[in-house]
């Protein structure tokens, strides 16, 4: 029975020994292995051996990237207004015996290291530039944060501002100011549009007076290039008709009679109207019409 006891000791011990002596580390994390109080190694993920009752783990160290949200920290600019900002770090473990014997709690450090590195940063601005320097802001707290956490094992990724909320009386002055902009710009924005459609209007008309004015010197052109041309036309006519007539008298060869003969039937239409009241016969119609009126008189008896 006893050796039944110090056998089933002996598996015991045998089982907590081996179960301190292999120890699995998970993917992302390393162990930091003290022996006798010291600082001996660290374990990396996978199977690891340690000796048992001398090697202690001391703390076990998360790799991933983290991300710790600040409360909302008061801060008072250049211009003393406070305003309140919330931030967000993003940091990461990458040695993890300096961020276990450098610092006690590397996450209040890098919080309180924070705080102070932007009230540093914001203290040098005013609320406006405050306001619109977000990525300014976060390159600066970036940088100092990099350089002051290097030491602890621990790499600053990024800082992001999630808010920037001023006072709500610099809230409400600054809605004001913002609708009075708005205001004005639409005022502007009225005016010029009422100023370019006055302009184009005034373009308009005078462009549509010129065009007029144009047609009509075009139309007056064309006009008397048209009654020239008539006149012309008209002049070429009578033109034509007279060397017709005076072709056709001088193929007829025609003699003083017959000519005496025409000048009486057209008498009738000289004699008319009022103010022909005297009209001249040339002498030579006289003498043509003596031969015209030879042809009618009787025939002398020969002697």
């Amino acid at each position: 029975m006893a050796q039944l006891i110090a056998a089933v000791v002996v598996v015991a011990l045998a089982g907590f020994a081996l179960t301190r002596t292999i120890r699995i580390i998970p993917q992302a994390t390393a162990s930091i292995v003290e022996r006798f109080g010291r600082y001996h190694r660290t374990l990396n993920a996978g199977l690891n051996i340690v000796v048992p009752f001398i090697d202690r783990i001391k703390v076990e160290v998360d790799l991933r990237e983290q991300v710790v949200t600040f409360p909302p920290q008061p801060v008072i600019t250049s211009d003393n207004l406070v305003v309140s900002i919330d931030t967000v770090v993003y940091f990461q473990v990458t040695d993890p015996k300096a961020a276990t014997y450098e610092i006690a709690s590397f996450i209040v450090a890098v919080e309180q290291l924070t705080v102070t590195t932007l009230r540093n940063v914001v203290g040098g601005m005013d609320l406006e530039r405050t306001l619109t320097s977000r990525e300014e802001i976060n390159t600066e707290l970036r940088g100092v944060l990099d350089d002051a956490t290097g030491k602890w094992g621990i790499r600053v990724n990024r800082v992001e501002l999630k808010a920037i909320d001023p006072p709500p009386s610099i809230q409400d002055s600054m809605e004001k100011q913002m609708r009075a902009d708005r205001d004005k710009r639409a005022a502007i924005l009225s005016a010029e549009g009422q100023k370019q459609s006055a302009i184009l209007t005034a373009q308009g008309e005078r462009e549509s007076a010129v065009l007029k004015a144009r047609g009509e010197a075009e139309a007056v052109v064309l006009r008397a290039q048209a009654d020239a041309e008539a006149q012309a036309m008209r002049a070429k006519g009578q033109a034509d008709a007279i060397a017709m007539v005076f072709r056709a008298i001088h193929e007829g060869n025609p003699d003083q009679r017959l000519i005496a003969y025409q000048y009486l039937q057209i008498l009738p239409e000289i004699a008319k109207g009022d103010a022909n009241k005297v009209w001249i016969v040339p002498s030579e119609m006289g003498k043509a019409l003596e031969n015209l009126g030879g042809l009618f008189s009787p025939p002398k008896d020969p002697v």
